[in-house]
């Protein structure tokens, strides 16, 4: 993202003051617990920073080379774990921070807000600034050598208002999200274990096995792939996941194992990892529509609804990968391998679950498919969001969009 030409372009270390902090000794308890919150690179992600999960004592400030800085310093990651370093956030309240973290207080030619949204924006380009070696850390000289664009103070408030905004519908759209997420793990608790019936449903449940509501078990075959979607495509065992399937994980089978290849995913059926890490052993995915040209793995069965029985196959793919059922499904799988678990398909076939009438089956996994269809319009409104913010970023922050500013007399 370059400037445009109509902007000054100063080093940051013109327009801030920048310094990083410290760590007291572990060692010494009398340096922890206290009242002084201190910071870490790991809390940078929140982006805005509001509390700290560790405090210092005013013993452990002075015996390290940490100090506090005020509301609205900026920090930035120099160094941290994954994608950590280059990312940057703002402290909303006064705190000391590790010696990872650059602060950097802005002065009078500079937003707090605006220098945010710009670094933000600057992610990529920080990056590519850290030192070269094995760690590839950023340090206090190439933070305050970042470039920056300043336009006018007036402006950059401007800026910086319009992106809060988008901003803080990003949050509302998240906070809802996770609302929405909440509710549906509440009724899947309620509705699937008959705690909570339906209104008109009032028969009694059966417990019945696996094998009397599916026909069958069907693996795949293993076959010989290359990264990428281009079908014939197997499926990776990544492909399902709590109840869902996603047809996009997948990788492209080599032209000369096509004809190996087996078992596609049918409309209205189940996928299942018979095989897979402890923690993902047993996953369950539902297939909505035919996938023509997609193939199972042979780590990954197919099942459908057993004839006559008119088992609600999304309904039982919820059960299967929610709560209590889920993990029943998980212990049956053998091994010795800590990294890779198999289910026996007789040991799941004989896995019995409580089961109501195939009319509430089908009556239950419409309400948690209207859920899902909630959560994913918000999902939609919310990725929509993200996008619209990037697109003003690019344009407001490198000054090829101009807002008016208001002028106060």
């Amino acid at each position: 993202m370059k400037p445009s030409a109509g902007r000054v372009v100063v080093p940051l270390k013109d327009v801030a003051h920048v310094y990083s902090g410290g760590t007291p000794a572990r060692a010494n308890p009398a340096y922890w617990g206290g009242s002084v919150p201190w910071v870490t690179t790991a809390e940078i992600d929140q982006r805005h920073i509001r509390s700290s999960r560790e405090a210092i004592t005013e013993l452990g400030l002075s015996a390290s080379a940490a100090r506090i800085a005020p509301p609205g310093t900026l920090l930035l990651a120099m160094y941290g774990q994954g994608k950590t370093r280059g990312k940057v956030a703002i402290l909303e309240l006064a705190a000391s921070m590790n010696q990872a973290c650059a602060a950097i207080e802005v002065g009078s030619r500079v937003d707090a807000n605006y220098l945010f949204h710009y670094l933000d924006s600057r992610y990529a380009d920080i990056r590519a600034m850290s030192n070269s070696g094995s760690q590839d850390n950023l340090s206090g000289e190439l933070v305050r050598s970042i470039p920056v664009a300043i336009p006018p103070i007036g402006e950059q408030r401007t800026i910086a208002g319009v992106l809060n905004d988008a901003d803080e519908l990003i949050r509302s759209l998240e906070r809802l999200v996770v609302k929405k997420r909440a509710i549906k793990q509440g009724l899947m608790q309620q509705l699937l274990t008959g705690r909570t019936r339906l209104a008109g449903f009032t028969d009694e449940w059966g417990v019945r096995t696996i094998a009397s509501l599916i026909d069958g078990l069907v693996a795949g075959t293993s076959v010989r792939s290359v990264d990428g979607r281009a079908r014939p495509a197997v499926l990776k065992t990544s492909a399902v996941r709590d109840g869902k399937f996603d047809a996009g994980e997948v990788k492209s089978i080599l032209q000369q194992d096509v004809h190996r290849a087996s078992c596609t995913p049918v409309a209205d059926s189940l996928i299942i990892s018979r095989m897979n890490t402890p923690a993902m052993v047993g996953d369950v995915g539902y297939v909505e529509h035919a996938q023509p040209g997609l193939y199972l793995p042979d780590r990954l069965w197919l099942a459908r609804s057993r004839s006559g029985t008119g088992t609600s196959m999304r309904w039982l793919a919820s059960l299967l990968s929610h709560g209590a059922t889920a993990q029943a499904v998980r212990d049956l799988a053998t091994g010795t391998s800590n990294s890779m678990k198999n289910i026996p398909k007789s040991r799941f076939l004989a896995l019995r679950v409580s089961t109501p009438t195939s009319e509430e089956q089908h009556a239950i996994a419409e309400v948690l498919r209207n859920a899902d269809d909630e959560i994913s319009a918000l999902e939609g409104r919310l990725e929509s969001a993200r996008a619209v913010k990037i697109g003003m970023m690019q344009e407001l922050l490198t000054g090829r969009t101009r807002l008016p500013v208001e002028v106060v007399s």
